[in-house]
């Protein structure tokens, strides 16, 4: 009797990522679309686009730092996830807002620093359309378990 050795699944392809992004009603809401996922750089980019309710002050077309924080925290989410296919809880994260988000679309990219056994690092960077850096962040989740 033979046995066939089955190699794990390789890392999650742009579709696959978009479909667990809609898949949850927040994420949806944020409507966060993956524009490239390169599992090679372990790198994640996603587009968001301004509507009313992400505003800071009604009609200023300011982004206010509540979105711009969980978009971090979720595009940092699945550059890890790209790669171990499962939700991963978030330990931690921070941001640094360098300048205000007015009247534009957002590009986040998500760059894996450290993916171990226990936990995984992920550095994240939003850009404006104009590709002008706006907030940097740093996200720390658990990757126990799968």
């Amino acid at each position: 009797m033979s046995e066939e050795k089955t190699s794990p699944p390789g890392p999650l392809t742009d579709a696959e990522l978009q479909r667990m992004l809609d898949g949850s009603p927040f994420i949806s809401f944020l409507g966060l679309k993956v524009t490239e996922a390169d599992p090679v750089k372990e790198r994640v980019t996603m587009r968001c686009e301004m509507r009313p309710e992400f505003e800071r002050g009604k009609g200023s077309g300011q982004w206010h730092g509540g979105p711009l924080a969980a978009i971090i925290d979720t595009v940092g989410d699945y550059a890890l996830i790209m790669a171990l296919r499962r939700p991963l809880p978030t330990i931690n994260f921070r941001v640094d807002y360098l300048r205000p988000a007015i009247k534009t679309s957002l590009i986040t990219t998500a760059t894996v620093r450290r993916n171990g056994k226990s936990v995984g690092i992920v550095d994240v960077d939003v850009f404006n359309e104009q590709k002008a850096l706006l907030a940097i962040g740093r996200a720390t989740y658990s990757t126990l378990g799968g």
